[in-house]
């Protein structure tokens, strides 16, 4: 790499540092009395020793000043060193200035950056810093390479705002594909970290290949905790030296310098290896004890209790995981023991994480507790009670509620498409179907009866579907008479008559998808969201041809779609440790960028998707593209949103535009732009 060339990257690092201060305002020694209110940052007007120092020596002492009183808030999240430093430095302010104070032996022949994020900032308004650092080496030369990239949440597709960057060279850990223990085992050379908008600018990199991976730092340790904090990584090794030419400018709306990204890490939530046993297990109700596991899909080998027949167990998972399951007893409740026992045989993780066979007692205690609401419903009666016999009358007690449980579709409208909905609090024990009536009323109020049918969900055993030939438009009641339906628990129902009217299609829109596949075989989930990206509709399965999606109400909305790599009709989220990326889901957009569309009443919307498009390899240019036009979409949306509002709100909204980033949005044409060469 020439000289030449290492100077430009030199340059562009200079630039990040002061263009927040240059692009801003010019130096002012005297604060003006009077006028609007200040909105602008400090702005440095001098460092000892200066920025980019070399033969920097250990515990030493930085002064930075700055041409108006400073505070210091939260420098704990905020502020970063990069690499890492053992004991982090002291941040102190004194005068217009802040001392920092090196506490560590510095690594020889290292070039170190402090970062202060948004820690500075003035004294009387908190108008932040942004993007300052201070950057020296312990040898005699500082690294000058710099790349961009973009964080995103690899199912939402929206950006992962101050996401950390750690940057690993390559020839310096060990990768095994069946474990990757890099983020709990090594240190990262070069830590960046990314802005709101989701880019991130690494600096003072090497020419050599680094591994890079990307967490967000939930709860402000800056270390990497699975489960909880999302994570990402790229599959191979990249050398900044050899990735393409990308241009940095300081946005002057956000302020802070910002970038055309090189590098794109889907992040997403890794789930922590837990060893598996049973860590805890209680009778929460007569008739239904619980089985907590510490790790997801336990493998229970049998199932044994001393006084309740197996066939009279029912067993009923209750997360995804299987890691929560509810024991059902099906026997009436003079039959029950206040305390059952019994064993649970399954494969359990020993002290080599091993999973082994084990068998372990159980001692499941129930006894009635009387809730504060069932104490004030008892002394209510009593008082009612004394009073009416002071009075000489009869007292006749309330009629106990009915302990049976039933939540049945509370909404006057039917969708066709997914039919009523029943969910009882117990499994069930009978079920007279042919007892429930569901009639047609007419357009003369007469009723015809209708064909019903009952099916019981296969995702839970308590959840129920009441299904019919439903009438667009119709009106229909339904009956249960009391007693039609009874639990394990022995409870029955009152009667039921419910009244609904079924959608009618002219008040919602329909959505045809022609599906163009790649004919290799994989499948793919179509999701219908509203605006908000809330799931409303989906399709598995889908492989091509047409996918038509009926019922949407007006409003906007968009499709996601997934490629459902192992056909198991979900998206699947990665695993940082055995290197395994999350499947893909991307939202579609139109040859505009357009990936936000406005549904009307009685109105039918077709679009194309082709997969070999949609689900492309992600390049510079194709990421690039992808955030300029939500960035334009988001400019459109708040322009509409202000000829709505009219002239007298504009002006607040003036004030604050720009500021809120949603779905990734980075570019201003308008900014400066700066191009650095690699």
């Amino acid at each position: 790499m020439s000289k030449n060339h290492l100077t430009r990257l030199l340059c562009g690092a200079v630039a990040l540092l002061f263009l927040p201060a240059f692009l801003v305002r010019c130096a002012s020694v005297m604060r003006p009395t009077g006028g609007p209110k200040d909105t602008l940052p400090p702005v440095i007007v001098a460092m000892t020793p200066d920025n980019f120092t070399t033969h920097m020596p250990d515990r030493s002492k930085i002064y930075i000043e700055f041409d108006e009183f400073v505070q210091l808030k939260d420098q704990q999240k905020e502020f970063f060193t990069s690499p890492a430093m053992r004991r982090k430095p002291q941040l102190t302010v004194r005068g217009r200035g802040v001392v920092v104070q090196l506490r560590d032996t510095l690594a020889p022949n290292t070039t170190y950056a402090l970062d202060f994020g948004s820690a500075i900032r003035d004294n009387n308004e908190g108008n932040p810093l942004y993007s300052m650092r201070y950057v020296f080496s312990t040898g005699g030369e500082i690294d000058s390479m710099i790349c961009s990239g973009y964080t995103a949440d690899a199912y939402e597709a929206d950006s992962v705002p101050r996401s950390f960057l750690w940057f690993f060279p390559a020839d310096s850990t060990a990768v095994t594909p069946e474990y990757d223990s890099t983020l709990y085992l090594h240190r990262p050379s070069v830590i960046a970290r990314a802005e709101n908008n989701g880019i991130f600018i690494a600096q003072n990199l090497k020419p050599v290949p680094y591994r890079i991976y990307a967490f967000e730092d939930t709860n402000g340790n800056q270390l990497y905790d699975p489960s909880v904090d999302r994570v990402g990584f790229l599959d191979e090794a990249r050398n900044p030296a050899e990735l393409p030419d990308f241009a940095i400018w300081h946005d002057s709306v956000r302020g802070y310098a910002t970038a055309e990204p090189q590098l794109y890490l889907r992040m997403f939530t890794d789930v922590a290896f837990r060893r598996q046993m049973l860590s805890q297990s209680e009778r929460p109700s007569r008739h239904r004890a619980m089985l907590y596991f510490n790790a997801a899909h336990p493998r229970i080998e049998e199932l044994r209790f001393d006084s309740i027949p197996a066939e009279r167990v029912i067993v009923e998972p209750q997360t995804r995981g299987r890691d929560t399951l509810a024991l059902w007893f099906d026997l009436p409740a003079e039959e029950l023991p206040d305390t059952i026992r019994g064993t649970v045989t399954y494969l359990r993780h020993d002290s080599l994480n091993t999973l082994q066979p084990v068998t372990e007692p159980l001692k499941l205690a129930w006894r009635e507790v009387e809730t504060k609401e069932q104490a004030k419903e008892r002394e209510k009666q009593e008082r009612e009670r004394r009073r009416a016999e002071s009075a000489g009358e009869e007292y006749t007690p309330p009629a106990e509620p009915n302990p049976f449980g039933i939540k049945i579709s509370p909404q006057s409208s039917v969708n066709p498409e997914t039919h009523l909905t029943a969910e009882f609090d117990y499994p069930l024990r009978r079920l007279d179907s042919a007892s429930v009536h569901l009639v047609r009323i007419l357009d003369d109020g007469s009723e015809e009866p209708a064909a019903v049918r009952l099916r019981r969900d296969t995702s839970s055993l308590r959840l129920w579907r009441i299904e019919s030939d439903w009438q667009p438009g119709a009106e229909y009641r339904l009956n249960i008479p009391a007693g039609a339906i009874t639990d394990i628990a022995g409870f029955s129902n009152d009667s039921i008559a419910n009244k609904y009217t079924v959608y009618d299609p002219e008040q919602f829109a329909v959505a045809k998808i022609e599906v163009l596949s790649r004919n290799d075989g994989t499948k793919y989930i179509i999701q219908l969201l509203d605006g908000n990206s809330k799931l409303q509709q989906e399709r598995r399965d889908v492989t091509g041809g047409t996918v038509q999606f009926n019922y949407i109400p007006a409003g906007d909305m968009k499709f996601r779609v997934i490629e459902d790599l192992n056909g198991n009709g979900r998206w699947d989220t990665g695993n940082v440790v055995e290197r395994r990326q999350p499947e893909r889901a991307e939202l579609y957009a139109n040859a505009d960028g357009q990936d936000t569309f406005v549904a009307r009443t009685n109105w039918e919307f077709e679009i194309t998707i082709d997969m070999n498009k949609l689900f492309a390899p992600v390049t510079m240019e194709s990421l690039s593209r992808m955030l300029e036009d939500r960035e334009l979409q988001r400019l459109r949306r708040e322009e509409e949103k202000r000829r709505k509002e009219g002239p007298q709100q504009r002006s607040a909204a003036d004030a604050g535009s720009g500021l809120g980033l949603g779905g990734g949005g980075t570019f201003n044409t308008n900014s400066f732009r700066q191009t650095t060469g690699l």
